[in-house]
Order: structure tokens, then C-alpha cells, then sequence
């Protein structure tokens, strides 16, 4: 068995695996850019605003994954319905991804445009930074549909192995954003400057132009995944909408509550000080930068273990999976060797950073690094392996139990009651990753994961 590993390692999967990744890692990156520019330009105005759109953009990634979570169900069935060579399948459950994260961004954006000081309240007690975060995030609410248009997408382009398209598109908006950024929070060329609602606005604007010529080009290309309204109908119909939501209901509240639960560890040391919350605001851009190559392996592994999965090719794909786990590992360890030799370079472009919170941030910055070696089995066992054969049930529950139920009441404890310096706080964050480890890897063993979805 070991032999048969090492060798899909050494063969044509690792290619077709990098093929797919790196592309899928450069859009990770460009992702998290827009939140680290903002970072960036926000923080030469001062450390409240960095607190506010940390606060913030915390509440946009909990959408967002939110919205990530829904379009999982299309993307186990986009994959399989590819190695199945099912065409229509295809299209239908593209088709109807947009439509489900379509609604799901009219409730979350709803809540961040008429509640939005009710959510930034929530992480922290600061009048100034609730203002700030509040009018941030109400401005930015209305990019969720530009995320949630754009990753239905994406996700039926990697499923066809043609990831690409989507992340030179994401290229054109984060390119878009920076200027945007420089002209708005400035006020350069004339217009006002608008400090954080510039930067709110930047966003926002980006986002729908990055749609806008992502849905161009597909249209216009007359391309497989450029549905019509036809198939808009035939994807509705209630077969398929209930095989959708039964993969991806259990998803999104999995995504939903890994993501509520980061915000709320974000709370903890929200509590504690304004001066961790703007060094955790500055290390989660930089973690999101950190992740993208373990993020792009998992998701490719996802669609090339989902392909094998559709076409009943059950013993490569249990190879594929623990080939790809170790080569997930060795990633990670490269990533920390290289965050740790450039820690210095990295925090240097924060500069209006207060010469305490940049103490801090630099012991963030070095527990990120071993962090980021812990967490490549888990997401690579989850998003790539698990998920693809359609175990979802097992990691919302392993997540619930590693999160809720150890993860959070025991950093809760370190940071309220035992009082704890915060260094120690942000570490107790990997005491989750931990016990996926070994849920994980007995889980992948049993190989109950391994399922056709599209028979």
C-alpha cells in the first residue's frame, strides 16, 4: 500500500494536481489581498481602523464561507458529474449553485446593511471601532453577491479542470481594488478622501466588475457552464434541488459554524484588548496568504478524488487521498520554514503599528508558522478527501465537537478566567486542529467516505 502511494506521489497525479491547484492557491491569494491591502492602506490612518476592519472583514468571512459552504454541494456533484463525462449534470448543478448562493447572500448582506453596529458589537465594547466596522460593513454587504456569483462559478470551472479562467478574472478585480483603494481612502484625483468607507467602497465596486467580466467572458465564449433559462428551470426541479441541499445543508452549517466560531475566538481576544484585535487583524490576512497553497492542494484533491469517486474508481482514489495528505504536509512544513525567515520583511509594511502591538504581532506571527504545519492534515483530510465521497456528516460533527465543545470553552477560559497573556490565547487556537488530527486519519482508514453520488 505504501508503495502504491508513494508512487501516485511520483506519477502523472501530482501534475494533474499541481495543474489544478496552483491556480486555485494564486486565487486564494488574490482573495485574501483585498482584506490585506485594506489592512495596509487602512493601517497609515491609524490602529482603530485596523481594529474595525478586522472586526469586520471577520463578518464578511463567516458569510463568505457561509457561501462556500453552499456551493459545496455543487461541487461534488460538478466533479463526479465531470468523471461521469455527464455533461448536463454539469451544467444543472451550476446552474443551480447560483441560485442557491444567490439567496443565501440576500440574508447574510441583508443583516450587514440593517444591523451592522448589532454585529460588529458583538466582538468588541469600543464606540469607535463599532462605528468604523459598522459603516464598513454595511457599505460591503452588497459584495456578497459578487462572491456568491463568482465562487458558483469557479467551482464548475475546477471541477473541469480549467481553474484558470476564474482566477485571471479575480487577478483583473484585485488590481481593480488597489486602485480603487488608493484613489477613495486618499483622496486622490479629485474625490474625497473617505478613509474606511473608501475602502468599503473599493471592495464593493471591484467585486461586481470581477463578476460582471467573469460572466462576460463565459457568455460570450458560448462556454459549457453559461446556462440559459431553460436549464435555469430543468436545475429547480425538485429532485435536484433536494439531492443539492441534502450534500449541501449539512456543508454549509458545518461552514457556518467553523466560521461563527472563528469570529468568536476573535471575540475572546477582541475582549481582552484593542491592541491584540488589531494584531489578530493584521496575522489573519497573512495566515489566508499562509494557507492558499494547502487550500488550492485540498481543493484539487477534492475534484481529482470526486472524479475517481463518479467513475468507481474506489482503490485509486483512497491512494490519491493519502498521497495527497503527505504531500500536503511537506507543503506546510516549506511554508513555515519560508513565514519564519521573512517574519521581519512581512511586518515591516505595517508601519503605523504601535511598538507594543508589533511585539505582539511578531509572536503571532511565529506560532502562525507551526499552526500552519498542524492544520495541512486536517484540511487536507476534510476538503479534499472526505467531503469529495460525500461524508459531510462526519466532519459538521467533528467539527462541532473539536471547535464547541474543546476548541473555544477551553481559549475562553485561558483568556477570561486564568487571565492568560494573549500569545497563549492565540495558540490555544490549534487545540481543535489536534483532535482532527485523529478523527481524520481514522475516518480516511475506514474508507466509509468513499462514494459514488452520481450513480
Amino acid at each position: 500500500m505504501r508503495h502504491l502511494v508513494l508512487q501516485q506521489l511520483r506519477g502523472d497525479f501530482l501534475r494533474r494536481l499541481l495543474l489544478i491547484a496552483l491556480p486555485i492557491a494564486l486565487q486564494t491569494m488574490l482573495f485574501s489581498s483585498r482584506s490585506l491591502v485594506d489592512i495596509l492602506m487602512l493601517g497609515q490612518l491609524g490602529e482603530l481602523e485596523v481594529a474595525a476592519i478586522g472586526i469586520a472583514g471577520k463578518a464578511l468571512f463567516v458569510a463568505t464561507i457561509m457561501l462556500f459552504g453552499v456551493t459545496t454541494g455543487g461541487a461534488l456533484l460538478t466533479a463526479q458529474y465531470w468523471g461521469a463525462g455527464n455533461r448536463r449534470g454539469v451544467q444543472q448543478s451550476t446552474a443551480l449553485t447560483v441560485v442557491m448562493t444567490t439567496i443565501t447572500a440576500s440574508i447574510s448582506g441583508g443583516l450587514f446593511l440593517f444591523a451592522p453596529k448589532f454585529v460588529v458589537g458583538l466582538a468588541t465594547d469600543s464606540p469607535e471601532v463599532i462605528h468604523l466596522g459598522a459603516e464598513y460593513l454595511a457599505i460591503t454587504s452588497g459584495s456578497l453577491f459578487a462572491v456568491a456569483w463568482g465562487s458558483s462559478m469557479a467551482v464548475g470551472l475546477r471541477a473541469m479542470h480549467q481553474p484558470g479562467i476564474s482566477t485571471f478574472f479575480s487577478a483583473i478585480g484585485i488590481g481593480l481594488n488597489l486602485f480603487l483603494n488608493w484613489i477613495l481612502i486618499f483622496g486622490h484625483w479629485g474625490f474625497p478622501a473617505m478613509g474606511i468607507a473608501g475602502a468599503a467602497w473599493a471592495t464593493l465596486i471591484s467585486g461586481l466588475v470581477e463578476v460582471a467580466l467573469l460572466f462576460s467572458y463565459l457568455y460570450g465564449k458560448k462556454h459549457l457552464l453559461a446556462f440559459d433559462l431553460v436549464l435555469l428551470k430543468e436545475a429547480c426541479h425538485w429532485p435536484l434541488v433536494k439531492r443539492f441541499l441534502t450534500l449541501s445543508l449539512p456543508t454549509t452549517f458545518n461552514h457556518l459554524a467553523w466560521s461563527m466560531g472563528i469570529f468568536v475566538y476573535h471575540a475572546i481576544i477582541g475582549q481582552v484588548s484593542v491592541q491584540g484585535l488589531a494584531a489578530l487583524s493584521v496575522i489573519t490576512p497573512i495566515e489566508s496568504f499562509a494557507l492558499a497553497m494547502l487550500i488550492g492542494v485540498s481543493n484539487a484533491a477534492a475534484v481529482m478524488i470526486g472524479n475517481q469517486l463518479g467513475a468507481n474508481q474506489m482503490e485509486e482514489a483512497y491512494q490519491q487521498a493519502w498521497a495527497v495528505s503527505i504531500f500536503n504536509v511537506l507543503c506546510g512544513i516549506a511554508i513555515a520554514v519560508l513565514m519564519l525567515l521573512t517574519k521581519n520583511t512581512v511586518l515591516d509594511l505595517f508601519s503605523a503599528l504601535s511598538p507594543e502591538t508589533r511585539e505582539l504581532t511578531e509572536n503571532f506571527f511565529s506560532i502562525l508558522a507551526v499552526m500552519v504545519i498542524i492544520r495541512s492534515i486536517p484540511m487536507t483530510m476534510i476538503v479534499g478527501v472526505l467531503r469529495a465521497g460525500g461524508d459531510i456528516r462526519f466532519c459538521f460533527y467533528q467539527d462541532l465537537t473539536a471547535q464547541w465543545l474543546i476548541g473555544i470553552p477551553i481559549t475562553a477560559m485561558m483568556a477570561l478566567v486564568f487571565k492568560l497573556p494573549l500569545e497563549w490565547i492565540y495558540a490555544a487556537l490549534v487545540i481543535e486542529e489536534l483532535v482532527k488530527w485523529v478523527g481524520c486519519i481514522f475516518r480516511v482508514r475506514s474508507k466509509a467516505w468513499m462514494n459514488n453520488l452520481v450513480a
